[in-house]
């Protein structure tokens, strides 16, 4: 395990996909984790995720295709975006960048409606 908690959270859940596994479970949490998943679940990546003690048990949505980490970490304006947007996701309308703003976590398409920009964490689609 490494420190970057999203990171790791991020690949095992693609290794349970890969296995054709319904639900994971991860050993650590944290809020800005617990944001990033509520991202996907409100876009059906996620079907859902609870704490169990220090556990987090994380069901698959079926709509999950690839779900990893951005590293670096890149800082993007938000006219820069969709450069990102085109270089991770298959489809300019598939998936979603979920994107570290000074307003919260929100998706690519929000940060470009808002007109704001931020730290590039992770994708879904």
């Amino acid at each position: 395990m490494s420190q970057d908690i999203i990171a790791d959270t991020l690949n095992q859940i693609m290794n349970a996909k890969r296995a054709s596994h319904l639900t994971v479970s991860v050993k650590h949490n944290s809020k800005f984790l617990m944001n990033v998943l509520s991202i996907g679940k409100l876009h059906g990546y996620i079907r859902d995720f609870r704490v169990n003690g220090k556990m987090l048990d994380i069901e698959l949505g079926d709509k999950l295709n690839a779900c990893l980490a951005i590293k670096p970490r890149y800082l993007v304006k938000h006219d820069e975006i969709m450069k990102y947007v085109r270089r991770y996701l298959p489809s300019r309308h598939m998936g979603l960048v979920v994107i570290s703003t000074s307003q919260g976590l929100m998706t690519h398409h929000t940060a470009l409606e808002k007109g704001v920009g931020g730290s590039i964490v992770a994708y879904f689609y």
